[in-house]
C-alpha cells in the first residue's frame, strides 16, 4: 500500500491515460467496464457529462458510488445487461480476461460503441514469446521505480490469472476489430484502441 500521500499510483491507473487520450473530440457518453473502485469512471466523467460505470460487484459500486457522484453505476453483467443505447467511449481496463470468451466480450464491446466512438482494452495476458519476456523484465525495473516514488495503491476488485497469451489477444483483437490499434505495455498489459467507423 502506498502512504496514502499524493495520487493514487497502480498498474491500472497508470494506464488510464491511454483511454483518456483516445476520447474523440465530440464525445459526451462513456461506458467504463468492470468499473471496480470507479477510477476510471472519476476521470471520465471529469472530461465528459455522461458516464456509466458497470461492475458485478455491488458491494465495490456501493464504496464507488460513494466516492465519486455525478456517475450513473450499474450492478450487472456487460454481457447480459440492456443498456438501450451505445457510447461514444467503452473502456475495459484489466476487465475482459475475466470474461468467459475474449471474442465474444470483444464483439459486445464494439456493439455498445456509438459510431465515430472509440473502444479501449486495457488488458492482461500471457507472455509466452522472448519479447513477451523482455518486456516483463523491463516492467520490473518500471515498476519498482513508480512504487519507489508513488507508492503503489491495491485495488479491491477481484484478481484473476488470464488465460489467453499476448498473441492470441491480438489475433482475437485483428479479427473481430478491424483496423484496431494494438500496443504491448512493460507493465504486464497491452492496449487496443478500435474507432468505429461513423454511419
Amino acid at each position: 500500500m502506498g502512504s496514502g500521500e499524493g495520487p493514487r499510483w497502480n498498474h491500472n491507473i497508470h494506464l488510464h491515460r491511454v483511454v483518456i487520450g483516445a476520447i474523440p473530440p465530440q464525445a459526451r457518453s462513456a461506458l467504463d467496464v468492470g468499473a471496480g473502485d470507479g477510477m476510471l469512471s472519476a476521470e471520465l466523467r471529469r472530461a465528459l457529462p455522461d458516464v456509466v460505470g458497470i461492475d458485478v460487484d455491488g458491494g465495490v459500486l456501493a464504496r464507488a458510488a460513494a466516492d465519486h457522484p455525478g456517475i450513473r453505476w450499474i450492478e450487472g453483467d456487460v454481457m447480459t445487461h440492456e443498456f438501450g443505447r451505445t457510447f461514444d467511449v467503452v473502456a475495459a481496463v484489466a476487465t475482459v480476461h475475466h470474461l468467459p470468451d475474449l471474442r465474444a466480450a470483444m464483439g459486445r464491446l464494439a456493439e455498445l460503441t456509438a459510431p465515430g466512438g472509440a473502444l479501449v482494452i486495457v488488458g492482461l495476458a500471457r507472455p509466452t514469446t522472448p519479447w513477451d519476456h523482455l518486456l516483463s523484465v523491463v516492467g520490473v525495473i518500471q515498476h519498482r521505480w513508480m512504487v519507489s516514488k508513488r507508492g503503489l495503491w491495491e485495488h479491491t476488485a477481484r484478481t484473476t490469472v488470464p488465460a489467453e497469451s499476448y498473441r492470441q489477444v491480438r489475433r482475437v483483437a485483428r479479427d473481430v476489430l478491424p483496423g484496431v490499434r494494438w500496443r504491448q505495455h512493460a507493465l504486464w498489459r497491452y492496449s487496443l484502441i478500435w474507432r468505429r467507423d461513423a454511419q
